[in-house]
């Protein structure tokens, strides 16, 4: 039987955000408990990700949660980004 291993990622963003610039985003793997915590400490935002939950679905909550934190342009890039990610994992 194969053993189920949590990652850590750090992902790039390198998006700016008025005078701020974001550049790393945090990806933590649960396998065994089928959710990804995606952190971003630079505008301290951080979210939890059900592996069941819809791409389309991710992409407009992470949106609608990042817009609460940064600029909505930025927002949507951060959100398309990290669905992207995230299915990667």
């Amino acid at each position: 039987m194969m053993e189920r291993v949590n990652k850590m990622k750090i992902r790039k963003a390198n998006v700016q955000n008025g005078d701020q610039f974001i550049t790393n985003v945090y990806i933590y793997e649960n396998k065994k408990e089928e959710y990804s915590l995606i952190a971003v400490p630079e505008i301290e935002w951080s979210t939890i990700v059900e592996y069941e939950e819809s791409r389309d679905h991710l992409r407009e909550r992470l949106h609608n949660s990042l817009g609460k934190a940064v600029k909505d342009e930025v927002a949507e890039e951060l959100a398309t980004k990290m669905v992207y990610w995230v299915g990667e994992m």
